[in-house]
């Protein structure tokens, strides 16, 4: 058997064209910035809400409180109603500060009035 000619693989003229290595990933999802400020946010909004909710729940147990303290002062009185609404109508009214703090000294009333609200 002859030896066969080998025919050795060579560039083109003018050499082979750049090879694209860099990775070219599509872009997903928000930036770090975009998630930082999402976060601060929401905790923003979550802050908010617990405030709101702990001065909701501080209003409801004063009410509770005057209630249990209305119904011994007023036990003796006859055809009285503990917690009858002074308002003509059934839908819920915010009380006032007046209202809250009738029964409590008159420093509470004043610092809940004019003075500094703790939230918390």
């Amino acid at each position: 058997m002859a030896a066969m000619k080998v025919k050795q693989d060579v560039a083109p003229k003018g050499g082979y064209g750049p090879i694209d290595y860099k990775r070219h990933l599509p872009r997903r999802g928000l930036s770090g910035y975009s998630l930082f400020a999402l976060g601060i946010g929401s905790m923003v909004y979550g802050y908010y809400t617990l405030f709101k909710w702990n001065r909701e729940r501080r209003t409801l147990r004063l009410l509770r409180e005057n209630l249990e303290e209305e119904a011994i002062i007023m036990k003796d009185v006859p055809g009285w109603k503990v917690g009858a609404s002074v308002y003509h109508t059934d839908r819920w009214v915010t009380p006032s500060a007046a209202e809250l703090y009738y029964l409590r000294p008159k420093e509470e009333f004043e610092n809940a009035v004019h003075g500094f609200h703790w939230y918390v």
